[in-house]
């Protein structure tokens, strides 16, 4: 696998998840793009799905999405 997870291509093409809540609808919707990055193993790219998010998406391998989301839970005492 590759290290530096920015140093791989995530190109257009590739299917975006989305995940929106709060604002329910309109131009500012609160949304979170998510999407498996081609050729690395286990790993993720998240952007805000705003144009002003785009290109500057964070990239993360499954273990830190997990701890990250594992934490989350925890803080908020949600239960999945």
């Amino acid at each position: 696998m590759n290290s530096n997870l920015y140093s791989l291509p995530v190109p257009e093409a590739v299917a975006f998840d989305r995940y929106c809540g709060g604002n329910l609808g309109g131009s500012n919707e609160t949304c979170v793009d998510f999407a498996a990055i081609p050729g690395a193993d286990s790993s993720f790219a998240i952007r805000d799905s705003k144009p002003e998010g785009t290109g500057r998406e964070l990239r993360f391998t499954a273990a830190e999405l997990d701890t990250f989301a594992t934490g989350w839970l925890k803080r908020r005492g949600l239960t999945v």
